[in-house]
């Protein structure tokens, strides 16, 4: 029978091996300009909770977020409906969309895709 401190320790583990993928944070312009800056690759997603393309979207975007080949990315999400000066800056004007970025640099969009191939090649950019 495992104690409080070893179950605790076992949770713990786990807990990090999930951490090696990718996960969307939310986004702040502080956090993305930090990752722009060290250069890192990057995905936006700008989501809707009403979206249905959105939704569709999402089990997708989180396999991908969660394949170890993209644990290197910052992944962003964007609350289209409360973040309208993200919106402006990403000159993102629907919900729906996915930005991709190499550190700076703009190298993807992608604007109410819900196909798994070419969201996977637009994620595949960001490396």
């Amino acid at each position: 029978m495992l104690s409080r401190r070893g179950l605790l320790a076992s949770l713990a583990f786990l807990a990090s091996l999930g951490a090696a993928a990718a996960a969307e944070k939310p986004f702040t312009p502080e956090a993305f300009a930090a990752a722009q800056g060290a250069g890192k690759p990057i995905v936006v997603h700008v989501y809707a909770p009403w979206c249905p393309t959105c939704q569709a979207q999402e089990p997708i975007v989180q396999k991908l977020e969660s394949d170890p080949k993209f644990a290197g990315v910052e992944a962003f999400r964007v609350d289209f409906d409360s973040q309208k000066e993200a919106l402006k800056a990403l000159k993102a004007n629907r919900q729906s969309t996915i930005i991709v970025f190499k550190g700076d640099k703009e190298v993807g969009r992608s604007v109410g895709e819900t196909g798994a191939k070419p969201i996977a090649d637009l994620f595949n950019k960001a490396l």
